[in-house]
């Protein structure tokens, strides 16, 4: 079922310039894995208000669960929350628990000694920015500093910054999504074979995913790099009651076609 495919969208020039290293992708697949779940797709796009609007009207029509990262403050390079209300064709409203935890979070700074309390002031006005959702969306609690994400849509909103994201994701995944946890039954074994020309051993992927229906087979080849030669990593994937009858088969085949296995 779509809805049970999850997809991760990163926005940031900063990303797509190189200025910064994106590490969401790798955490998020750790926070799967962990719970059974599978990435089914990744898109990293630009902090323009037309791209981030397109690309979420189509996100919304996938039927996937996303969580998308960054792009949700109040600055002017700041897009995603004006693209996601675009995209649903709704408003962009205040919303009240939002506008709460805002001013809970300046009166906390106010009290370290870190601005001001009052709500007027201009830069507490700009703050409440951040609390500007499409209308209908839910609050998404962040227990770094409490200025929250939102979800609307099977899409879940949160910032760039991982210190704060992580934590919101697992308990998104948690909270949200604890039903779609280890839904997916999953098993994948690989080995090295060396010797061996990807053109050769094609025809055994190919007949090992028929013989198998809901196992992938794959190949990955390696040119060599650290003074170990060329070689490739086969294997398959998919469900665990096949999967191993399906690696000895490619195991068997390519030993049949001459491979070395060290």
């Amino acid at each position: 079922m779509k809805n049970h495919e999850i997809g991760l969208i990163i926005v940031g020039d900063e990303i797509l310039s190189g200025r910064r290293q994106d590490k969401h992708f790798p955490k998020v697949i750790e926070l799967l894995t962990a719970r059974g779940m599978q990435l089914q797709s990744l898109r990293v796009l630009p902090d323009d208000r037309a791209t981030l609007t397109q690309a979420l009207k189509d996100s919304f029509a996938s039927g996937q669960t996303v969580l998308c990262c960054g792009g949700i403050g109040a600055t002017p390079d700041d897009h995603t929350r004006q693209a996601a209300a675009a995209a649903l064709n709704l408003p962009l409203m205040l919303h009240p628990e939002a506008e709460k935890l805002i001013a809970k979070r300046c009166a906390e700074m106010a009290a370290k000694g870190s601005g001001s309390a009052d709500m007027t002031i201009p830069e507490n006005l700009q703050r409440l920015q951040m609390g500007f959702f499409p209308q209908g969306a839910e609050v998404v609690h962040n227990p770094f500093n409490g200025i929250p994400g939102f979800y609307i849509e099977r899409h879940t909103f949160l910032p760039g910054f991982p210190v704060m994201a992580w934590p919101m994701i697992e308990m998104t995944l948690d909270q949200r999504y604890a039903h779609m946890h280890h839904l997916i039954l999953h098993a994948e074994e690989s080995f090295l074979v060396f010797g061996l020309p990807e053109s050769r051993i094609t025809p055994a992927l190919e007949a090992l995913e028929i013989q198998w229906p809901g196992v992938k087979a794959f190949s990955l080849p390696s040119v060599g790099d650290a003074g170990e030669p060329p070689h490739i990593e086969l294997g398959a994937k998919g469900d665990p009651a096949k999967v191993p009858d399906a690696v000895a088969y490619l195991r068997q085949q390519a030993q049949d076609l001459g491979a070395r296995f060290s």
